[in-house]
């Protein structure tokens, strides 16, 4: 059996307002804080993670604190990302939670064959809960506000914006080992969305491309989704996706240690972010699951400096 990709690994957004974030995300949608650390390459800014109560692959979705100026949206970006439940009594409950706590949220609508509900947070983060119909696992977290039953499951599909489908296509099917499994309308009119799987498939493992050659360059900032990452089971597969892409001359970073996963960076044909990650080791690498997500953790080669950092970074509360 060819190489291939397990599913979507985590999804790594843009905040400027760091406190904001950490109570939207752990106060009205009931993720788990399970990582408070630092971005790696820039440490005067927290990388928040949240997931499930078991700080699961497949369910993190984590956000830089930049001081930036909003999103400028647009195509040649990761234009919506999808957020799971177990059913579509879930997806009532959520429509109804939005309502009363003023998330700004469409309608309840059916989207690719799946009940479905788009909603925004404050700095207008694109997301869209879907039912996948109790297909997957579901981990809850303990300590969340959100009922056991109707917590968000985890990451999928993911959705990009491209002009032109054309070498975007050929790179997730020939190099990434995808498969085209359909195609249906864009719920905003601007184009069709094909539908890309992995694995074994299922919305924790999709990639939608939105075709969209009418759309303005997306702007990075606030509200927009710097990276994706999908999941390679172990070291040794994300070595063989290293040597895939260096065979199809296609410029990646080589290989990063993360410390709580090992990853590979590169870019898609329209200049989306694309990661490969490892499952393991995990965010318990480091701190007990118990606790995750409590004090700030580093990585062994940043813990030296932890005084300096520390003094950098502003308060979460």
């Amino acid at each position: 059996m060819s190489l291939q990709l397990t599913g979507i690994h985590h999804l790594t957004a843009i905040t400027a307002n760091a406190p904001e974030n950490l109570r939207f995300y752990t106060e009205t949608l009931g993720l788990r804080l399970v990582k408070k650390t630092v971005n790696q390459d820039d440490t005067t800014a927290y990388h928040l993670f949240y997931a499930d109560g078991r700080a699961t692959p497949g369910t993190d979705l984590t956000f830089f604190d930049w001081p930036v100026g909003p999103e400028g949206r647009g195509t040649h970006s990761i234009s919506r990302t999808g957020l799971r439940v177990g059913s579509v009594e879930s997806v009532r409950w959520w429509k109804q939670r939005f309502d009363d706590l003023e998330v700004t949220a469409g309608e309840i609508a059916e989207i690719d064959g799946r009940v479905s509900l788009d909603f925004e947070d404050g700095e207008g983060q694109r997301f869209r809960l879907i039912d996948d119909g109790g297909l997957e696992p579901s981990h809850p977290w303990e300590k969340s506000p959100v009922p056991a039953e109707h917590q968000i499951k985890g990451l999928g599909p993911i959705t990009i914006s491209v002009p032109d489908i054309t070498n975007t296509q050929l790179v997730l099917t020939h190099v990434m080992n995808m498969s085209e499994a359909r195609a249906y309308p864009s719920p905003d009119g601007q184009g069709e969305v094909h539908v890309f799987t992995m694995g074994a498939g299922g919305p924790a493992a999709e990639l939608h491309v939105a075709v969209q050659p009418g759309l303005a360059i997306a702007r990075q900032g606030a509200g927009a989704v710097h990276h994706v990452a999908f999941r390679a089971p172990d070291n040794a597969a994300l070595t063989e996706w290293t040597e895939r892409l260096n065979g199809f001359r296609l410029p990646s970073s080589g290989e990063v240690e993360r410390y709580y996963f090992r990853s590979l960076y590169f870019r898609e044909p329209n200049g989306v972010l694309f990661e490969i990650a490892t499952d393991g080791p995990g965010f318990a690498v480091d701190e007990p699951m118990e606790t995750l997500g409590e004090s700030l953790s580093l990585p062994p080669f940043l813990e030296p400096k932890r005084a300096q950092i520390e003094a950098r970074l502003k308060p979460l509360v």
